[in-house]
């Protein structure tokens, strides 16, 4: 069937999109942003490849991601192989595999795209932008502070002002629903429920059901475990399954390395969150900002995933969704990551060699520089340079003439030599 060309959606599969050169830059903006807090923080660059074996990549996956991974044949190698749909994995593969001989920690990074099966959704999107850290060989929980507080600088650095960053402990929630003497399918509708964070479901499961008080109580009061760092005070009062107790002092203490102000100002509790990713095994966070239901940054402890790989590491990492931010910071955007082309050299006549030589003058100064190779008047120029975001529009005549100098935005004007601007001796700064 001939594909319709009258829409440019109808071009496109499904959850993924174009980006025209606006929203590109702002891409630009926040991935550049990343990487230049990640190399402050002292992470090195790791670039994993789009295609992985299947096998090898799903020993690294949970459940979850396997069944949102692309996979076809490899015509080439006769083996299955699959577009990632998550980075992490993939770095954990990288060190067990690849970096035995390195001193840990390994303190590693990564900006790419990655493919994700989604339910048939309007507007979700398939192709995801990560942007993320892994950090691997500490086990502590001044590790997983640093974490969190790496996400509140990534967070203000790309310009949120206001966000919250919802810290959960997969282990407290496992440890409730840990031997619990119930059928698969009721435990099934239980995670359910919690997931939905839906209490009458929760109460009309659990109503058929004969756990013993405790029991139940613990997991009635987990959709309600949300809030300030009041919460953990009110689990400890509720809760008496011992991991599930222990998992509370973990919080704790990684709490006890965060100034009080980044607790108090950013730092929600979720403690009945189990939407984690399958290797998690400890804390987990996730950031939101304000008119958007969905995490702009995501992340947490796993500490079995090289096991998986033949090597045992403590690891804990997180990433942002690099276009769940682009939606939730666009408009602030447009000024952070305005990209300006400095100049576009205007010349008459058949000669065009004295603006070839400016445009390389200006680039070797660490200007950008583009000529306008249209047959048009100066004015029908200008109106160009205006709407494609110049600064400057240079008028050339020849060699032994002034070039005049226009400046875009408010079209005042002045005269240059020429030999001064080929030398070099100018001033583009206002």
């Amino acid at each position: 069937m001939k594909p319709n060309m009258t829409t440019p959606e109808a071009l496109l599969p499904k959850g993924v999109k174009d980006f025209l050169p606006r929203k590109a830059a702002k891409i630009d903006y926040l991935t550049d942003t990343l990487k230049t807090l990640f190399h402050q923080w002292g992470f090195r660059p790791v670039v994993p490849p789009l295609l992985e074996n299947l096998d090898v990549l799903e020993a690294g996956l949970g459940s979850g991601l396997q069944s949102q991974t692309f996979r076809f044949d490899d015509r080439q190698g006769g083996r299955l192989v699959a577009v990632t749909p998550d980075i992490t994995p993939q770095v954990a593969r990288i060190v067990a595999t690849r970096m035995q001989d390195l001193p840990l920690p390994l303190r590693l990074c990564y900006t790419g795209r990655v493919l994700r099966h989604t339910e048939q959704q309007a507007g979700k999107d398939r192709e995801l932008f990560q942007a993320g850290v892994e950090l691997f060989g500490l086990d502590s929980p001044e590790v997983d502070a640093e974490m969190i507080v790496m996400a509140i600088e990534g967070l203000r650095r790309v310009g949120a002002e206001e966000f919250t960053i919802d810290l959960g402990q997969v282990e407290f929630v496992r440890a409730i629903l840990h031997d619990l003497p119930l059928a698969d399918s009721v435990i099934d509708d239980l995670r359910e429920a919690l997931m939905r964070k839906d209490s009458s479901s929760l109460k009309a499961t659990l109503a058929r059901t004969d756990l013993e008080p405790q029991r139940r109580d613990e997991l009635l009061a987990l959709p309600r475990l949300f809030g300030g760092i009041e919460i953990l005070e009110k689990a400890e009062e509720i809760v008496v399954t011992p991991r599930a107790r222990e998992a509370l002092d973990n919080l704790r203490q990684v709490i006890g390395h965060l100034d009080k102000d980044l607790v108090e100002n950013y730092i929600t509790f979720d403690l009945g969150e189990i939407r984690g990713l399958d290797y998690h095994t400890g804390v987990t966070f996730q950031g939101y900002l304000p008119g958007i239901g969905r995490a702009v940054c995501s992340g947490g402890r796993y500490d079995n995933l090289t096991d998986r790989y033949g090597r045992s590491l403590p690891a804990t990492g997180f990433s942002f969704n690099l276009l769940n931010l682009l939606f939730a910071l666009d408009q602030s955007l447009d000024r952070r990551a305005e990209q300006m082309t400095d100049v576009l050299l205007y010349q008459e006549g058949e000669n065009k060699v004295p603006a070839q030589r400016l445009a390389r003058a200006l680039r070797e100064n660490g200007f950008s520089a583009a000529r306008d190779m249209l047959k048009r008047p100066m004015e029908e120029s200008l109106a160009y340079a205006r709407q494609m975001n110049y600064r400057y529009l240079m008028a050339i005549t020849d060699e032994q003439q002034p070039v005049r100098l226009l400046t875009v935005k408010d079209g005042s004007e002045q005269t240059v030599d020429f030999t001064d601007l080929e030398n070099g001796h100018f001033d583009l700064s206002g």
